[in-house]
Parts: C-alpha cells; structure tokens; sequence
C-alpha cells in the first residue's frame, strides 16, 4: 500500500489517541476532523481510549451527514449515530442552530465525560432566543402543538420547523423539537409527544437504521405508546449525490416533503 494512503488512515487513529492522552493529563482538548473519517477509522479509538479510558475528551465531527454532496457516499456520515449510539460512556450533542452550537460548545468546555458533537457544512438558522436554557440531555420545544410532533436533530430541525409553519396554513398544529441531544435521549419528551400528538415524525440527516428515528421508537414501543410513526432520513442505499439541499428534497427531509409525509400520516 502505498505510503500516503497509510498516513491517511491513520490520521484519525492519531487524532483521537492524541485528545485522549492530553484529557488524560488534565488538559481541555477537542479533537476535529471530518466525520465520516473520525468515526469510522477511529472507531476503536473512540471505545477504548476515551470512553473506555472515562476521559472528557470531546471530539468533533464535521461536514457530517451530507455536507459533502456532489462528492458521494464515500464522504458522506450516515453511520455515525448508529456506530457512536452503541459505545457505552459518550455523550452525543447534534446542535441544530447557531444558539445551539454555542452552548454546547461551553458546555463541552466544563464536561468531565467523553463527548461526540456532531456538526454540519452550512450556515445556520438561528432559531432560538437568547434567553433560552439549554440543557445535554434535554431537548428544546420549538413549537407547540397536538396534531403532529415533529422530533428533529442537527440541520433538519430547520426543515421541521418550516413544514409545521406550512402545515399551520391548512389548520394543523404541529408541535416542533430539537432534540440536540441524542445521546442520552430525553425520554419525556418523545414519550410526552407520542401521548399527546395524533402522529410523530422524526428527522435526520442520516440513515434511518441505528439513529434518532429508531431510538424514539425504541422509547415508544416499550412503554406501550402507539402512535403513527415515521422516520424521516436516508434510506438503505448508496446516496444521490448532489448538493446538501437537493439530497434532502430528494428524501423528503426538506420542509414540502415532511409536510406530505405528516398529512399522509394524519388520514
């Protein structure tokens, strides 16, 4: 194998090695890199030396989901949640606006514990005031309402939000949440939506297997809560390429798509 190539895949191994030692001695480290490489080439890293190792190391994901577009399935972060959901002892933060990132930016900065934020390409909405708590492990209501719930992470947040804003022009309330926090789940507030709400749709940019979607249906189906369900993300496949907003239209994670998918669902 040629040496560049070896380099390459180790850079990731390295990186993280290297922000769980310096955790390790006491330091305040962040170790960033794009991450369909972070946590795909480090995945043992991210288990052993710093979960395993219980250090507060935070790393950063970057350009994840399909930040990258035009430049394939290769570049794109469909895994991560999945991947990183099953390591015991990490945290995972996927701010959705710029009041969001901040936070959780100084909230990583006085964490004690392994930490994963999860981060995007775009520029971001800004969404909340403020004023606004925010809370790991506690999602964030956007918009109330008893029609529809609407549980976002990350950039689709955006796009929930903007389809309740459409839905509300044909007289349906639908309530908007930013769950930041994947991991852990703020289990209230999926089960609080799927008692109250007449239907709840999730949405990721991500595969659908292993994220968000699956883990409030977990949430859901044992404690005996039925509700039409839909999970809103990428599907089992290799993905169109294409820029960020056209991949989304295409999986109905843009605000017309999950606008047809709530009124499908409340029939």
């Amino acid at each position: 194998m040629p040496k560049q190539l070896v380099e390459v895949g180790i850079a990731e191994q390295n990186l993280v090695g290297i922000t769980a030692g310096l955790a390790a001695c006491g330091k305040k480290s962040f170790g960033v890199s794009p991450a369909c490489f972070l946590t795909a080439r480090s995945l043992e890293q991210i288990k052993n030396d710093v979960c395993y190792s219980d250090v507060p190391a935070t790393l950063i994901g970057i350009s994840s989901g399909v930040s990258y577009g035009a430049l394939g399935s290769t570049h794109h972060s469909l895994h991560d949640l999945a991947a990183l959901r099953a390591i015991h002892n990490l945290s995972i933060v996927v701010p959705a606006d710029n009041f969001e990132t901040r936070a959780t930016i100084q909230a990583a900065a006085k964490s004690t514990k392994p930490l994963f934020i999860r981060f995007g390409k775009a520029a971001m909405f800004s969404l909340h005031p403020q004023e606004t708590k925010f809370e790991i492990g506690k999602a964030i209501p956007l918009r109330d309402g008893n029609d529809m719930a609407f549980i976002a992470t990350g950039e689709t947040v955006v796009h929930a939000w903007l389809a309740a804003g459409q839905l509300a022009e044909r007289g349906l309330n639908c309530r908007v949440i930013s769950m930041h926090t994947v991991k852990p789940l703020d289990i209230q507030a999926v089960l609080k939506a799927g008692r109250e709400c007449r239907a709840v749709v999730t949405v990721e940019e991500h595969s659908v297997h292993g994220g968000l979607g699956e883990a409030c249906a977990s949430v859901l189906m044992q404690a005996g809560v039925t509700v039409p369900f839909r999970i809103a993300g990428i599907p089992d496949e290799d993905t169109v390429t294409g820029a960020q907003a056209d991949i989304f239209r295409h999986y109905g994670i843009s605000m017309e798509g999950l606008s047809a998918t709530a009124l499908k669902l409340l029939k």
